[in-house]
This record gives structure tokens, sequence and C-alpha cells, in this order.
């Protein structure tokens, strides 16, 4: 601790510290490769499970189907995906990972979750549940346990494009 910081301001250094890593990350990955971090992990997912629809894709990454939708409409756009007619069912499109959808995964950097998530996976179970607790009652004393959010480290909404003025802020 500093010298002339209390318990308290440690305990609000760390959370700031947090907030800005995340930050700092999201805005990082849209200035290395132009996605955001829901983009990029929507873009991930369809590689990982193949041709699909939009409600299984939305299941897999764990985000309402509305907001893949939107983050779909612009990975189109983009040409990092594209929409088929399903085999199976001509009614249904199957979203595919285009080439240039391959090559930007490949070229993005790992994202600060996958590396969170192994650090987490190494403590014991106790501690995992602990952390947990913790980080509730943080929610909780802040008055925000009740606000909807999505299993993701990331900052912003997550079916929004990335805008010039966040590019443009300063880290």
């Amino acid at each position: 601790m500093g010298a002339d910081l209390t318990l308290e301001d440690e305990i609000v250094i760390s959370l700031r510290r947090i907030i800005r890593g995340v930050d700092l990350h999201s805005r990082a990955l849209i200035q290395s490769v132009g996605l955001t971090w829901p983009q990029l992990a929507v873009l991930r997912t369809a590689r990982r499970v193949g041709p699909s629809s939009v409600t299984a894709l939305a299941r897999a990454v764990r985000l309402s189907q509305g907001a893949v939708t939107g983050i779909l409409q612009r990975l189109e756009r983009m040409g990092f995906i594209e929409r088929q007619r399903s085999a199976d069912d001509r009614r249904a499109f199957e979203i595919r990972v285009t080439p240039e959808g391959h090559a930007i995964i490949e070229r993005s950097p790992s994202l600060l979750q996958d590396r969170f998530l192994a650090e987490l996976g190494k403590l014991r179970d106790w501690e995992r549940h602990q952390t947990l607790a913790a980080l509730q009652r943080v929610a909780e004393m802040m008055d925000v346990e009740s606000l909807e959010a999505s299993p993701y480290l990331v900052a912003g909404p997550l079916d929004v494009a990335p805008s010039e003025d966040a590019l443009s802020r300063p880290m």
C-alpha cells in the first residue's frame, strides 16, 4: 500500500485499473485489426462451430440473437462472413467465415479474456468461488448487480461498431 493511501483508496485504484485495462485492450484491438471484441468473438466462434444459423451462433457466443445479427451484418459488410442458403432447408441461411475472415482471425491479437480465463483456471475451486463472491459483493456495493451483462470482458455495448471517436480518445 502507498504511504498516504487508505485501504479503501487501494481498492478503488484496483477497480480503476481493471476498468482501464479492459478499455485499453478494447481500443487496442480496434486499432490493430479494426474489429471490436464482440465482432472478433463472433467471428472466431463462427469459424470454430462451422456453418451454422444465427440462432445457433448466438447460443454458442452467449449473446442475444439481436446483438449477433447486428454484429454479423457488420462482419458481412466487411467481407469476413457470408450468408448462404442451407442445403437442408432452402428457407434458412447459414453463416460461413470467408477467406478474408480466416485471415483477420489469424492476424488478431490474443484477447484479454483468454488470458484472464487461463489464469482463473489455475486457481483452486475455493479460490474461484471466493473471487466470484468478492466481485458479486463489489457489484452489489456499487448498486450495479442488476445490470444485464454478458460473459465478456469488453468496454461498452456489445452490438455497436467502433466509432472514430472511440479510436481517437487518449488511452
